[in-house]
């Protein structure tokens, strides 16, 4: 479907998007989309107020990382959390997209990720008014399972979006419950960031964040399409 993205440079040593199966997908690596609080029991456990649209933030790509390999996290900056989400791959560019049915057919595959936040500093930024980027954009922030060919998945579907931590169900939520759905969100996303094929878009996480620590074993969800167990180196 969207082989037509030829001659991408990809360096062999670094992220590349990657189907479920672990094969290389001719795509680019672009950008992270994030949206906060598009879960309201998420909004609710850090007292923040239910948003009325989506709060946006991005990732550069170098944040970009595999879930597949052990996690390494930032050292001396405080307690590095943990948010499961499903995300979008996009495909086709969506730019100032109102019409719902073009949204679907631009995205590409769907995957599950974490949303790393160096929780402490992201307080500190919050607290002086600050933006996030420190706490949210850092090397490695956004590891990504591969992913799922979306013609093979129907997200009007109520997914689960897990995390269990130490065999233990730390985050458990359904897609069904995000504020903005997923074609809505991308709709509204564009009205202000083009998507761009190889933009990878973070849909929000449900109720549970917490610290990582070295060594942690977890299990990543998205309903019964996509299991990883991942670490933490």
């Amino acid at each position: 479907m969207f082989d037509e993205i030829n001659e991408i440079q990809v360096d062999p040593d670094g992220y590349q998007h990657r189907w479920i199966d672990g094969s290389a997908m001719n795509m680019p690596v672009g950008k992270v989309v994030c949206v906060g609080r598009n879960y309201a029991d998420h909004a609710k456990e850090l007292g923040n107020e239910t948003p009325d649209a989506p709060i946006l933030f991005m990732k550069p790509a170098t944040a970009l990382t595999s879930l597949h390999e052990p996690l390494v996290l930032p050292e001396g900056q405080g307690p590095v959390h943990h948010e499961v989400e499903m995300v979008v791959l996009i495909g086709k560019r969506i730019r100032k997209e109102t019409r719902l049915d073009h949204v679907r057919f631009s995205v590409a595959a769907y995957g599950i990720g974490l949303d790393l936040t160096l929780r402490e500093v992201q307080n500190q930024l919050k607290e002086k008014g600050h933006p996030w980027e420190r706490a949210k954009a850092f090397d490695g922030a956004a590891p990504v399972s591969g992913f799922i060919d979306a013609r093979g998945i129907s997200v009007r579907q109520d997914l689960g979006v897990t995390l269990e931590l130490n065999d233990a169900v730390k985050q458990h939520g359904h897609t069904g419950q995000m504020l903005f759905p997923t074609f809505e969100l991308l709709s509204e996303i564009s009205q202000t960031f083009t998507l761009e094929p190889g933009d990878v878009v973070f849909t929000g996480t449900p109720a549970g964040v917490g610290p990582l620590n070295s060594g942690d074993k977890f299990t990543a969800r998205l309903g019964n399409i996509i299991q990883v167990f991942g670490s933490v180196a």
